[in-house]
């Protein structure tokens, strides 16, 4: 008898794990919730107070715009997202906290172009709000960030409501810290940067703009009076990368699939989605930066999101891009014509899967082929950022390998560009060059159109679906995914007539058109306004 009673007791304590155990984990972290919001108030009242320090001795921000920005700000505030209209005075007096999480704040990339746009916009629609941003970035302080934020995007922020929260546990969501289980690794680590993060602030409103879903979640269940949002540039797993194992498929990942660590791969990955889906369940208002993107995320995260009873759409706000600058300063003219040489130009980050390795070797073809082009000798020039020391060897592996396939001396890098720098050289080139396979937009490929340059693009994501399109029926540029495709696209790019090559460059500003700096701040309002409506909803 005792046996069974025993049994019976055993079973009893299982299925009352099975139904305690979440709500006990829930419970838990609210409680830890409450800690880190307690323990971070004396944080939270300093900066308040050293906000309006610095408002008292810097003055008034500049961004009080003048009347035809007045207009088009006003447009911004009064955009009719579909849903009740608030209290007008309540949200434009809103003045709580927003974190931006982006450890990597000074990379000097696109995504960075999107955070100082975000914030931008965020100050001139509530002026009192503090833009808090948790970084990693320890060997620049805010007045250098600031400044490199000007000369590298043109985005003059209002310093004073702009604070730095920094970061000690970056290390922990570099792949490099996980050689093994890389995406796992890294998700932990963002829940490790999270902790660190909350530890120094809790935000009112809590926004990602990397794309650590993973510490977006812990957020949700830590505070639940805090709306999340996230602004997606690239999935951390996506369905064409679970379908790119093998050996005939695209990207750093091709051929990791073959074999018995193959399979197993395989089917880590297909757990890890399940785990990354469920994340997507958590964040209030989602933000894709491209078509490619939006659609990756209704597969993995709209099923989720549907369970439970997530009202808001992911949304596709494209990045934004200094079009409006560009063809301003850059002129698409028989003149302008007669400035550019047979430039062939390429801004991106020195990262693997923006593939120079590619682009080097397709522009050996070019050179192999048609030494000679109508403008004269063929030049590639690399323009990107360098991160931290792998992305130095990177280019120093590159800079090897030019001269292996005998083109060093028509190929040129330049690492950490200003903007005048790159002003001046989409001013004087003629192509503009994507070779990254799924490319999530592609800000850079927009800067190329805006200048006027014929864009050779990666037959893939963003640049194929978004931007280089036809535009009146006509093409704005040509797609290619192998060397010998790319080489061909160089050629054609370089030998179009006069008559034609001047009505693609001026498709391809046409085309630009639609990924304004205006168009961005705009549509980002209208979700940042879904934010702060839940948030002051929450407190009330």
């Amino acid at each position: 008898m005792s046996v069974f009673i025993y049994l019976g007791t055993s079973f009893l304590l299982f299925l009352a794990s099975i139904y305690l155990l979440p709500s006990f984990l829930v419970t838990s972290a609210r409680l830890l919730g409450f800690a880190l919001i307690k323990g971070s108030q004396g944080r939270r009242e300093l900066l308040t107070t050293r906000t309006e320090l610095d408002k008292e001795n810097q003055g008034p921000s500049t961004h009080s715009p003048g009347s035809s920005e007045q207009e088009e700000w006003e447009k911004a505030e009064t955009h009719d997202s579909g849903r009740p209209k608030h209290d007008v005075k309540t949200d434009k007096d809103w003045e709580g906290i927003i974190g931006f999480f982006h450890p990597f704040c000074n990379a000097g990339g696109g995504g960075e172009r999107v955070l100082w746009a975000a914030i931008l916009a965020t100050q001139k629609r509530w002026p009192g709000a503090i833009c808090v941003v948790y970084t990693g970035d320890h060997d620049v302080d805010k007045i250098s960030m600031l400044q490199r934020v000007k000369e590298r995007f043109n985005l003059d922020i209002y310093s004073p409501t702009v604070h730095f929260l920094y970061l000690t546990s970056r290390r922990y969501v570099l792949s490099s810290t996980w050689p093994h289980f890389t995406l796992l690794g890294q998700s932990v680590g963002s829940l490790l940067l999270a902790w660190d993060a909350f530890s120094l602030l809790v935000p009112d409103i809590f926004v990602d703009t990397m794309g650590y879903s993973f510490a977006l979640a812990f957020s949700h269940y830590c505070f639940p009076n805090v709306p999340t949002g996230a602004y997606v540039h690239y999935p951390t797993i996506s369905t064409d990368m679970l379908n790119n194992l093998s050996k005939d498929g695209q990207g750093v990942n091709a051929g990791t699939g073959e074999g018995f660590r193959g399979k197993v791969k395989q089917k880590y990955w297909r757990l890890f989605a399940r785990l990354y889906g469920w994340t997507g369940g958590t964040i209030d208002v989602v933000m894709a930066n491209s078509t490619w993107t939006k659609s990756h995320l209704r597969k993995l995260w709209s099923p989720s999101r549907e369970a439970k009873g997530m009202k808001e759409e992911i949304e596709a706000i494209f990045p934004p891009v200094a079009v409006e600058e560009l063809a301003k300063q850059i002129e698409v003219s028989e003149v302008g014509e007669a400035e550019r040489g047979p430039f062939l130009l390429y801004i991106a980050q020195f990262r693997p899967e923006k593939n120079h390795q590619l682009v080097l070797e397709a522009f050996a073809e070019l050179v192999k082929n048609s030494p000679k082009t109508p403008k004269g000798t063929p030049r590639l020039i690399l323009i990107g950022s360098v991160r931290d020391g792998d992305d130095a060897s990177r280019v120093y592996k590159l800079r090897i390998l030019a001269h292996e396939l005998r083109i060093k001396e028509q190929v040129e890098f330049i690492c950490d560009a200003s903007w005048p720098q790159i002003l001046d050289w989409l001013r004087r080139s003629s192509v503009g060059v994507n070779g990254m396979w799924n490319e999530h937009f592609g800000i850079g490929v927009v800067e190329y159109q805006a200048a006027g340059l014929i864009s050779v693009v990666n037959n893939s994501g963003g640049p194929k679906l978004d931007i280089v399109i036809d535009i009146d029926g006509k093409p704005t540029g040509f797609h290619a995914s192998t060397a010998s495709e790319y080489a061909d696209g160089f050629l054609k790019a370089l030998e179009l007539p006069s008559d034609q090559i001047l009505a693609m460059r001026h498709r391809a500003r046409k085309s630009a058109e639609r990924f304004t700096e205006g168009a961005f701040a705009r549509s980002w309002i209208t979700q940042m306004e879904k934010l702060v409506d839940m948030q002051i909803q929450r407190y009330r």
